[in-house]
């Protein structure tokens, strides 16, 4: 027995890839900045039958962790890191098929100027762009945006609720068949099929219409990772896409049943929704090959330390140097960040001191450890248990070996078993999520 087809998608950041590597090149620098080992790796997912890439972000150079951004620029953490939105039609232009999913922040934009890009982008991608909803978690990022500190939690949701209300008002602001290029009426667009939207709310205001049609669909793939009760409600509510890291297969399942239960709440149909739960593969020509790259990297004690702590004090901005390594978390440690990863992390530390949790944790993930089949088979299984839609690949720092390992070793071996897809049937991200025929 095997699951049914599942899909896959690519957790990039557009920051510096790989560095230390013999086999680095100029990656790191020249092809990094120029965008062509981005280019490079979407052609090659493109071509593995992966549904699209998510392109996360970050808006500052955080220096929480000691009160300096030393540990946070030796290791590229969260910068540099160039701007998804920009990149997102390059990367579309180097490709046909995969979908191209770019993060923005609802805390940070305008909604005319997002509905815009993002129409913009639909356009010009013929609907294979995404937008992943985000409401940002650093007060660093506020300030680079006028402001002392962000809303609180669960206001950032508020707002963002009325930003997609806005958002969709102009991209609805078009309707089909506006545009009519006819030379005999001399019209190119029907003014009557065109209206703005007057919209006034608690938090926006926008007069409207959007000055671009909105492209097909009528609006870019909604993708998010709601966590939090706050979170969940809003993915959905709203998300095509949502992005889960889960607490091993109960979690995932836990995790899945809870978001189709409140999609029906909110009137949905839970089936619109696609579950992708993120995994970090690591890959060997040999079972025992990857058990020795798997124990290699926990055995950098000192330096899994120091990323994870650049790590914690960006997303949650807590400097994790004011407390005594040697000893658990404090129970009175909050965030106004990223809440849920916070109780995932003190889930995942069951009481072991902040040195010792910190030494031997990746960023929350599945792994899975093996050769190319085997992780097939660990995927195989893991869907059908959960039941759900997708895998969101994670691998940081990333490189062409470890793109190479998904791409040519473990997609094949997908496809070998009917896992994954072999060619796209339709010109859509969203159809294409939809559908495997």
């Amino acid at each position: 027995m095997t699951a049914d087809p599942f899909r896959l998608g690519w957790f990039g950041n557009l920051a510096a890839p790989e560095w230390k590597s013999p086999y680095s090149g100029i990656d790191a620098t020249t092809n990094y900045f120029n965008g062509r080992f981005y280019v490079d790796m979407v052609r090659n997912l493109e071509r593995a039958g992966f549904d699209f890439l998510m392109i996360e972000d970050s808006l500052m150079v955080s220096d929480i962790y000691r009160g300096t951004a030393e540990i946070e620029l030796k290791h590229a953490r969260y910068a540099p890191k160039m701007d998804p939105v920009v990149a997102a039609s390059m990367l579309a232009a180097a490709t046909e098929h995969i979908g191209i999913i770019a993060t923005a922040s609802t805390t940070f934009y305008h909604p005319y100027q997002l509905a815009r890009q993002f129409a913009t982008l639909n356009n010009l991608t013929g609907g294979r762009v995404g937008w992943n909803i985000v409401t940002s978690s650093e007060d660093l990022a506020a300030q680079n945006y006028g402001l002392d500190k962000l809303p609180e939690h669960d206001l950032r949701y508020e707002m963002a609720e009325e930003f997609v209300d806005v958002a969709m008002k102009l991209w609805g602001s078009w309707e089909d068949g506006a545009i009519l290029a006819d030379p005999e009426s001399g019209y190119y667009a029907d003014y009557k099929k065109v209206h703005p939207i007057h919209h006034e709310g608690r938090f926006y205001k926008s007069r409207g219409p959007l000055n671009v049609p909105p492209g097909p669909g009528g609006r870019p793939v909604f993708c998010q990772a709601g966590g939090s009760p706050r979170g969940r409600d809003f993915a959905a509510k709203h998300a095509d896409i949502i992005l889960t890291i889960p607490h091993g297969v109960e979690g995932a399942k836990e995790y899945r049943a809870d978001i189709r239960a409140r999609a029906a709440k909110f009137g949905r149909n839970p089936d619109d929704i696609k579950v992708f739960s993120v995994v970090y593969p690591i890959v060997g020509e040999t079972e025992q090959e990857a058990k020795e790259k798997n124990a290699a990297w926990y055995a950098r004690k000192e330096h899994n330390f120091e990323v994870q702590m650049a790590h914690f004090a960006a997303t949650m901005e807590i400097d994790f140097s004011q407390f005594d390594p040697d000893q658990p978390i404090p129970d009175d440690v909050s965030t106004n960040g990223h809440q849920s990863q916070l109780e995932v992390w003190r889930k995942q530390l069951g009481g072991r001191t902040i040195r010792e949790g910190f030494s031997g944790m990746r960023v929350q993930t599945t792994e899975m450890v093996g050769t190319p089949d085997s992780i097939a088979a660990q995927m195989d299984e893991f869907m059908q248990e959960v039941g759900g839609d997708g895998f969101l690949i994670y691998g940081q720092p990333i490189s062409r070996q470890s793109i190479a390992e998904m791409t040519d070793g473990v997609a094949p071996a997908l496809q070998r078993r009917g896992l994954l897809r072999t060619d796209y049937a339709h010109s859509t991200l969203r159809e294409n999520l939809r559908s495997f025929s």
